[in-house]
């Protein structure tokens, strides 16, 4: 469920109308909805508590946002308010955990190249786990937690070779993905870490993918990773937490509609019944998507001869950049649909390439020159994957709350974007 809803012919976030936001921010501009990604993170929480899958201190399970899915602060301060941690892959991610709110011991370090600097800083601000995902970065996770006269608390990433995702891009968990270490290491590595003075190895964990719409593929990765947990136990291994990573499909309007969270719950309390352990869980998708809409301009209709109509929007491929990246799918729906009959349209941004299409012979209601449209599901893999090619400025964000809204994060002006770069000094 989500909160953009039309009333009296217009297109509403909440209790504020984005044709209003549009006026007064200007377009291309991001819009949340507190109320969905509120909704959204207590749906799953609740959904996992009534399984009795609990957290390894036996409270509620932890629930670690993955902050690369949607980055902005406001965001992170909704979902640790509710008690959410964060999944973090870079230092940076980690500072906005931690600038947000989010507790230190809620915090999972996640990622193949951690660098020294990283694992520093993440080991200084007590970060919960560190996810350590070859045996290189395990010897110096070690070595950095040594020299600061600590332990770092780690969980090893197991690539389980199960195959999962909605595109190959997004796809982690097979044999030839970067990521994590094989079964056939992971018991000797786990073995090495719990007698390495500069390592606390609490767990093991493990992502097969992202926009996973069929259980079936997580349910033999989560047997696969039950079967480590009692081998190592059989070692006389101490493992307390279980890391199930995320990857949760989200309904996107032109793909099979996934499984609840409910059944999702019920799938890891049946293959994990009886297993004594402490659960952690990385989702990002399933809470942002649906929370977000890209608001833009049509700025013309452009009509060939023959008869193809292009859309042309003041949004481009640097503001959302899935389709070309994915081949991904977004509903766009005008925020003030006219009446008629559908047209089919490709619909298009003004940057200098061909891979700036959003979408190709889309039947749309009829669309001209000035109308906003709203790509829907976009609250994930959106402003945070935006950059400023062709020297665009920024995408603007702003949160709804009810009634109100607030720009989370304004939109630069060129000046900003201009006075980063110095000229050399012979310049």
């Amino acid at each position: 469920m989500n909160h953009f809803e039309l009333k009296g012919g217009e297109l509403f976030c909440e209790g504020v109308s984005l044709a209003d936001v549009a006026s007064a921010v200007g377009t291309p501009v991001y819009v949340y909805s507190t109320a969905t990604f509120e909704r959204h993170y207590t749906v799953l929480r609740d959904a996992l508590v009534a399984e009795g899958i609990k957290g390894d201190d036996g409270g509620d399970p932890l629930i670690a946002f993955a902050v690369k899915a949607n980055s902005n602060l406001a965001v992170l301060r909704t979902l640790a308010r509710l008690g959410a941690g964060a999944d973090t892959v870079s230092e940076g991610e980690v500072r906005r955990a931690l600038a947000a709110g989010v507790p230190p011991e809620k915090i999972v370090f996640s990622g193949v190249g951690k660098t020294e600097g990283e694992l520093a800083f993440a080991l200084k601000a007590g970060v919960g786990e560190i996810n350590v995902e070859s045996e290189p970065e395990m010897r110096l996770a070690s070595q950095v937690a040594q020299s600061l006269g600590t332990r770092a608390t780690i969980a090893i990433r197991v690539n389980p070779d199960v195959s999962a995702g909605g595109h190959a891009k997004i796809s982690t968990g097979k044999s030839d993905n970067k990521f994590g270490v094989s079964f056939s290491e992971a018991e000797r590595l786990y073995a090495n870490a719990s007698n390495d003075a500069g390592l606390n190895p609490v767990g093991v964990t493990c992502h097969i993918g992202s926009q996973i719409t069929d259980l079936e593929p997580m349910a033999q990765a989560f047997a696969k990773m039950r079967g480590l947990v009692e081998r190592l136990r059989g070692e006389g291994l101490s493992v307390k937490r279980l890391d199930l990573g995320g990857g949760l499909g989200v309904p996107y309007f032109n793909q099979p509609e996934p499984p609840s969270p409910a059944d999702y719950a019920r799938m890891i309390a049946k293959t994990m019944n009886g297993l004594d352990v402490g659960y952690a869980f990385e989702p990002g998708r399933m809470i942002a998507a649906n929370a977000g809409v890209l608001l833009a301009q049509v700025q013309h209709i452009h009509e060939r001869p023959e008869g193809k109509k292009f859309v042309v929007l003041d949004a481009a491929m640097n503001d959302l950049i899935r389709p070309a990246m994915y081949d991904a799918y977004h509903e766009i729906v005008p925020v003030r649909p006219r009446e008629g009959e559908p047209v089919v349209y490709d619909v298009v941004g003004p940057i200098c390439e061909t891979g700036d299409t959003f979408t190709r012979e889309r039947a749309l209601p009829p669309l001209q020159a000035g109308d906003l449209v709203a790509f829907l599901s976009a609250g994930a893999y959106g402003a945070v994957m935006s950059s400023e090619y062709n020297s665009r400025l920024l995408v603007p964000e702003v949160l709804v709350k009810g009634g109100a809204y607030a720009v989370v994060r304004p939109r630069p002006t060129y000046e900003d974007m201009l006075a980063r770069e110095a000229p050399a000094p012979w310049q």
